[in-house]
């Protein structure tokens, strides 16, 4: 999940992706690899030093990575797998403006090691264009933006799209793509979100996905608890469960 501009909900996006994957019993990572290190809160995990993205990007041998993921909250009752490696402060020191090509290959490194242990990888960049994302984006396969529908939100995913771009034309394989723009606190009522939201289509097509995400207070109150959307109770909230779960199938459909 990447955006270029903060504050869009791209860890609501991730954390409600992880949440559908979870309810279809698919062997989940999450990879934090936002310094605020929001994601693994909102996954019942606590911040640790020495058992962190950043210790990952510092050392990709396999013993060390499989020292730093970690169960999440989510799975305590569950034989199902919903892991992290958690994001830390530390993982600034690593987020340099002009990266050696070397370093953004060992997140890729690292989860080469443990990829057969997994059904999805989500990772949660933070919002520039810096290190982290670039190696978050060396290890994908497929980039969803993450976008509202306000002015500054469409030109950061017109950057996003032609970042993502240009790092594929970068890469050996060739095989990275912009999975699509997904728009996030839609507001129906809002003018001012429905012309956004036109201007969006018009701009990008079908890169936009069909699932559009409504704002919902409901969700601000699942992250507090560190639960997965899908197991809070309430109409609206099973709603956005819903609306993650086609987010999730269209994602998988053109993996």
């Amino acid at each position: 999940m990447s955006s270029l501009k903060g504050g869009v909900g791209k860890t609501t996006v991730t954390l409600g992706l992880a949440s559908a994957a979870f309810a279809l019993h698919l062997r989940t990572l999450v990879v934090d690899m936002d310094p605020q290190g929001d994601a693994t809160t909102g996954l019942g995990v606590e911040h640790g030093t020495n058992q962190s993205i950043a210790e990952v990007l510092r050392d990709p041998r396999a013993s060390t990575v499989e020292t730093v993921i970690t169960p999440s909250g989510w799975t305590q009752d569950s034989v199902d797998v919903v892991d992290v490696i958690p994001g830390s402060p530390l993982a600034v020191n690593f987020d340099e403006p002009h990266p050696k090509a070397r370093d953004l290959w060992r997140l890729e490194e690292a989860l080469a090691h443990v990829e057969a242990d997994y059904d999805i990888v989500f990772i949660d960049c933070p919002p520039s264009l810096n290190a982290l994302t670039q190696t978050a984006w060396t290890a994908s396969d497929q980039v969803l933006i993450v976008s509202e529908p306000g002015l500054f939100s469409v030109a950061a995913a017109a950057r996003a799209l032609r970042a993502v771009a240009d790092a594929n034309a970068e890469r050996r394989d060739g095989e990275l793509r912009a999975a699509g723009i997904v728009i996030n606190r839609f507001r129906p009522q809002s003018i001012e979100h429905q012309y956004r939201v036109s201007e969006i289509r018009d701009m990008f097509g079908d890169q936009v996905m069909d699932v559009q995400l409504p704002e919902r207070s409901s969700i601000q109150q699942v992250q507090g608890a560190a639960r997965p959307v899908h197991m809070w109770p309430g109409e609206a909230t099973q709603d956005m469960a819903h609306l993650f779960d086609r987010l999730l199938r269209n994602l998988l459909t053109h993996s």
